[in-house]
């Protein structure tokens, strides 16, 4: 559903992105780990076509998003860091708004609007203008205008960043019941986010896939993530 091949992006000669190839399949909620800097907000613009590749394909459902991203846009809910939201709306007439942008009328608005207040548990704040809302409610309002048009495939950048713990364990909710029937692509800087929700690791460091594979097999020498992280992107750590 989700699938990265040979992806590269250059900036005159820095690599943001070299040569990242992984693929996500239908079903899977993959955590997409690496330091600051590493190129992960770069590979998902890749993925979604916020950016062209330098070199490389990006795929959602089949779907190049370099040269058919309007096909794949269909099939893609994406929720960037600091998403989207206007201020001065309710999380209901945002939701109209991206409803009537994506050409959703009729029954089928009014029933995909009361699906995602639902799924993201919105329906005590939904008349209330979003700029009075705390970050965890934001978080999920940009998550309700993602999954509005029921799309297989969600692409999330840092949805917990910010949050207390409260509202990290309320998007946690949101995002297993949403992960019961969507495939999943989400970066965190919170290792136990990893372990609570993920069940498979992504990770990049100066640009490049440094690790693909199980959590369990991340810990493999029972030290935990935080020296499973630092192991292999120690180059970043020490020269940073």
């Amino acid at each position: 559903m989700i699938e990265a091949v040979g992806l590269s992006k250059f900036y005159g000669a820095f690599a943001a992105v070299n040569n990242v190839s992984f693929r996500v399949a239908k079903g899977e909620l993959v955590a997409f780990l690496g330091p600051n800097g590493a190129g992960k907000s770069t590979t998902m613009k890749l993925l979604t076509g916020y950016l062209s590749p330098s070199e490389g394909v990006g795929r959602i459902a089949g779907h190049d998003m370099a040269t058919d991203r309007l096909a794949g846009a269909e099939k893609l809910g994406y929720l960037p860091e600091n998403g989207p939201l206007y201020p001065d709306m309710t999380p209901f007439s945002l939701l109209e708004f991206f409803a009537d942008a994506r050409g959703i009328a009729g029954k089928r608005k009014a029933d995909r609007i009361d699906a995602v207040i639902d799924l993201c548990i919105l329906s005590s704040v939904v008349h209330k203008p979003i700029s009075k809302l705390s970050k965890g409610f934001r978080q999920r309002v940009g998550m309700a205008q993602a999954l509005l048009h029921e799309p297989d495939v969600l692409i999330m950048d840092e949805p917990t960043a910010g949050l207390d713990p409260n509202q990290i364990l309320e998007v946690r909710r949101t995002l297993r019941r949403i992960s019961e029937t969507k495939t999943i692509l989400l970066s965190t800087h919170i290792l136990q986010e990893v372990e609570a929700i993920a069940s498979r690791v992504v990770m990049i460091n100066e640009g490049r896939l440094v690790y693909d594979g199980s959590v369990k097999d991340l810990d493999r020498d029972g030290q935990g993530l935080d020296a499973a992280f630092h192991r292999l992107t120690r180059t970043a750590a020490t020269e940073g």
